[in-house]
């Protein structure tokens, strides 16, 4: 192998390559030369799909993974979300059920897919922090994705328990596992070359021996930031291929070119449109990458569901969060179904593997069972202020954030007393992170927005103490950009006019927790004694009938359905006690998609928690919703 170089020690120039074949390479399977790849010494192409396990239900791992394989491609990419598996610091990260990432390995490697696996430990990929547990970056002296030791630590730490589990599956120990990239799009971040090569050499320290790589956009620009000389350097883009593949035929002499993030469609954010690309726009796109000799992985291949509360954002001036449904316009739907775009990809990918098309399995090619279209009553139950108000306070001087609190997703209910002025005045809040339902002496006063909370809400008073009631709800932690790492929350203060209000009572509301104890929070005294009660301490005209809902689905058997909440306005849903995500009437995405293995024959309980006003029943559709569809690829993202 002495005319090879791995693509962990990958270096532009002849010299470079024969100074490379160190210990490390005689245990690699992959290696390159003059721009071309091998495996394991015969000439390879890379084309993948991108899946993650952590948005596809386990019970489907399998079939999502032989739709996977009907498609053409030879290699399954993931991203590894370091707070699916330790959302809480005291305790140990869990690597079982739906966590059990190497079992998920295993079964793409049971099909005879090579694995590309990316812990990050940022991964963007519009997932909540970008994969980060909050409580693991919330000092702020920490300089995060940085070379900070406090930042490193506390990566080091994560990385001693998560990569004892990939080692064992890589190529050289007859695995799957062909190559692990190095932190994720660094170029789009920071400039600290420092950080890169210690990333790499955790991971080298660790016994990751296969292929190591960078990602980063496919210009000058993202190379300069995010790549390391003696690394191969992959691109993320959507379009564009051949120009990027001439930008690494300049910068990086001899490394083949892989478009690591081919993006074939693209996520969504409440308020937006629902964004599609044709299937025909896509595979000439991908065509060119191929036709060029690269490799590429679509993103996403099979996007699947951001289900409870692990649904990111993004920021551009305000706060942007992206929808439960992470299908992506993917070939392979949310649900599994074959588009369009799946077909075309398939065709394109055994033309550049020189293969004939084989027929699909009879049990992919029709589509999954469904539940019978129907409607369920929704019955209310305690007030969303009754149930905000009976968690046990703390207190202090000024507003606690969500990570003084020690919480990660959900809400919290801010109480003080505050002398309203005479006539009007305009409640302010610095620092809000991210929505703020507001009461004054218990009548709703509306409200107040990452983008308007200086600017304020008017309300009337008589010069008199008033009790001060916010809600906040964190809708998603930003995951892309310089606002990655923001807290949750009031992070400065709440103002009357120009008068800070002090002395707080915070009620932090776990939504994550069992819904049995959530429901159990909600009995309080002289209010609703259970959840399917209409009794409230609050008068309807004040809450806007927000609070619980609960109603029943009985089946003759479990699959795959839809849910909608027609007259419902913001809030989150759970099917039996599964937090299924976040809805909002603004769009685009009006279903949310149910597993089938989320079902049972028989009684399904049906919880609704709405945060602005309530409706009345929650319809169960054969086919998604996922709002106005066109064209609206958006362009690579500089």
């Amino acid at each position: 192998m002495s005319q090879f170089t791995t693509l962990s020690g990958a270096a532009p120039g002849a010299s470079v390559l024969a100074a490379s074949m160190d210990a490390e390479a005689a245990t690699s399977a992959l290696s390159y030369a003059d721009r071309k790849l091998y495996n394991n010494g015969e000439p390879h192409r890379i084309i993948a799909g991108a899946v993650h396990y952590f948005r596809i239900h386990p019970e489907q791992w399998q079939d999502r993974i032989d739709r996977l394989v009907a498609m053409g491609v030879n290699t399954l990419d993931t991203y590894i979300a370091w707070n699916f598996h330790q959302p809480y610091e005291d305790a140990a990260p869990d690597f079982n059920g739906w966590r059990d990432i190497a079992r998920f390995i295993s079964m793409a490697g049971d099909a005879d897919l090579d694995v590309i696996v990316r812990p990050g430990p940022y991964i963007c990929a519009e997932w909540d922090n970008a994969g980060f547990p909050s409580w693991a970056i919330s000092n702020p002296d920490m300089v995060l994705r940085s070379s900070d030791p406090l930042f490193t630590d506390v990566v080091e730490k994560w990385f001693d328990t998560l990569l004892p589990v990939i080692e064992p599956l890589q190529a050289c120990h007859g695995g799957p596992v062909i190559a692990v990239q190095i932190e994720n799009e660094y170029g789009s971040y920071g400039d600290d070359k420092e950080y890169l090569r210690w990333n790499r050499q955790a991971l080298l320290d660790r016994s990751i021996t296969e292929m190591l790589f960078t990602a980063d956009g496919g210009t000058d620009y993202f190379l300069d930031g995010g790549a390391l000389p003696d690394t191969w350097a992959t691109a993320t883009l959507g379009s564009r291929g051949d120009d990027a593949d001439a930008v690494w035929e300049r910068r990086r002499p001899g490394e083949p070119f892989f478009n690591v993030e081919f993006w074939n469609g693209w996520f969504d954010h409440w308020s937006e449109d629902h964004h599609t690309r044709s299937a025909a726009d896509a595979s000439a796109e991908a065509t060119k990458i191929l036709d060029l000799g690269g490799s590429i992985c679509l993103y996403m291949a099979h996007g699947g569901t951001n289900f409870g509360l692990s649904s990111g954002a993004n920021h551009d001036g305000s706060i942007q969060p992206t929808v439960t449904s992470y299908d992506s316009d993917a070939p392979i739907a949310e649900d599994g179904r074959l588009t369009e775009k799946f077909h075309a990809m398939r065709e394109a990918f055994h033309t550049a593997s020189g293969r004939e098309l084989a027929p699909i399995p009879a049990h992919l090619e029709h589509p999954a069972p469904v539940v019978p279209a129907c409607t369920v009553a929704l019955h209310p139950g305690t007030a969303l202020l009754d149930f905000a108000r009976a968690v046990e306070p703390v207190r202090s001087v000024k507003p606690m954030s969500f990570e003084k609190l020690g919480l990660d997703r959900g809400l919290v209910h801010y109480t003080a007393q505050a002398v309203l002025p005479m006539g009007e005045g305009t409640i302010k809040i610095r620092g809000l992170h991210d929505r703020a339902y507001i009461w004054a002496d218990n009548v709703y006063a509306g409200v107040l927005t990452d983008a308007n909370c200086q600017e304020g809400l008017k309300v009337n008073g008589a010069g008199e103490l008033a009790v001060l009631e916010i809600l906040v709800e964190n809708q998603g932690r930003i995951n892309y950009g310089p606002n990655f790492g923001q807290g949750k929350g009031i992070l400065d203060g709440v103002l009357i006019n120009q008068r800070y209000v002090f002395h707080w009572e915070q009620r932090p509301i776990n939504l994550e927790r069992p819904l049995t104890e959530l429901l159990q929070v909600g009995v309080v005294p002289g209010g609703t004694q259970n959840p399917d009660s209409a009794n409230s301490t609050a008068p309807a005209s004040e809450t806007r009938r927000a609070g619980w809902f609960r109603g029943e689905l009985r089946l003759e058997q479990a699959a795959d359905t839809h849910l909608a909440l027609p007259g419902f306005g913001k809030g989150l849903v759970w099917v039996n006690d599964f937090l299924l995500g976040r809805f909002w009437e603004i769009g685009p995405q009006v279903t949310l998609y149910v597993p089938g293995p989320l079902l049972q024959p028989g009684s399904n309980k049906i919880t609704v928690l709405e945060l602005e006003h309530g409706g009345t029943h929650a319809q169960f559709h054969e086919e998604p919703n996922l709002g106005l569809t066109g064209v609206t690829y958006v362009e690579d993202l500089g």
